[in-house]
């Protein structure tokens, strides 16, 4: 465990000028439609800044315990980072659907999920913190965590993908009847005053939903990465890189959904993986490269194959 103060303040310093550079300058700091290009862009700079950071990690942990520390701190870092990213996408489906659902415009889209980025943040943060601390009380909860991740994963595989139809959303009926909305949108705003009387614009309703959509993901994420190492440094900087680019990686998706049908087995299999490894982790430790192999092979077989499936209903379609 890490426990040099000026690393973590280093840290953080470093997340505040990022979160500005993606309010100054991610959608242009005002409300249009980020192209494919643009997205794309910001997500490689997004993955480039996450592996300097990474590489930097290697030079400290090499100057001070060598060679073989480093190696296995950042192929930690790495493993994290790519575990987190790909549970990611999940919830940048589920984005998807709820913005279709209230039909929000693309270019309004940006200011909610600059929100949803930003209690992100906070609360993976809460839980790592909190994971950390359980796990250093009660060392057994590992394996908790482990059972938990492997019922996910299968239950995954085996409950068929409902429509998700928001109308039923427990969250979003109470949200209706206790609150005074309108039934148009104002912009970005998400409160009007009329009358003297303040009212919450259906993109208020949307930002409660994808805030409520993180917790319910990091409930998987969190332990999942808890599975690659319990230093809570590793954990939680991997973790928020992974985060910083959801965003635009949100926009690089949104127009190729539909093309990574078969994703979600991919990401079921990574949970059951990865909950396995912790629940064998008494008798066998599965070295962290090994995972880290197992998790990118999985993630890239899944999305190469959805691709490929895709194209013959894209012919058939245009037939």
């Amino acid at each position: 465990m890490i426990e040099q103060w000026w690393l973590w303040v280093a840290f953080f310093a470093l997340v505040l000028g990022i979160l500005w550079i993606d309010i100054r300058f991610v959608g242009g700091g005002h409300s249009h439609k980020v192209s494919v290009k643009e997205a794309g862009i910001w997500t490689l700079v997004w993955v480039a800044v996450a592996m300097a950071f990474n590489a930097g990690l290697w030079f400290y942990f090499n100057h001070i315990g060598g060679a073989e520390l480093a190696h296995q701190k950042t192929v930690e870092f790495f493993t994290g980072y790519l575990l987190e990213k790909a549970l990611a996408v999940d919830n940048v489906f589920v984005w998807l659907m709820i913005f279709s659902f209230f039909a929000i415009p693309a270019e309004l889209q940006r200011r909610v999920l600059l929100y949803g980025v930003l209690g992100a943040i906070i609360l993976r943060s809460i839980m790592v913190f909190g994971g950390a601390y359980l796990i250093n009380q009660f060392h057994w909860i590992l394996y908790v965590f482990g059972a938990f991740l492997v019922f996910t994963g299968v239950k995954m595989l085996l409950v068929k993908e409902s429509e998700g139809d928001l109308s039923t959303n427990p969250v979003l009926a109470f949200m209706r009847r206790r609150m005074k909305l309108t039934d148009e949108l104002h912009g970005e705003r998400f409160f009007v005053m009329k009358q003297g009387v303040r009212f919450a614009t259906p993109l208020f309703l949307v930002l409660v939903l994808v805030e409520i959509s993180d917790v319910i993901f990091a409930v998987d994420s969190i332990p999942a990465i808890f599975a690659v190492t319990t230093d809570p440094f590793i954990v939680l900087t991997s973790n928020i890189f992974a985060i910083m680019g959801l965003r635009a990686m949100y926009f690089l998706l949104a127009g190729v959904a539909e093309r990574f049908a078969l994703l979600k087995y991919g990401l079921a299999a990574i949970l059951v993986f990865i909950g396995t490894k912790m629940l064998i982790m008494e008798w066998y430790k599965i070295p962290t490269l090994i995972a880290l192999g197992v998790v990118a092979s999985i993630l890239v077989i899944s999305m190469v194959a959805s691709w490929m499936l895709s194209k013959p209903e894209e012919k058939q379609n245009q037939a």
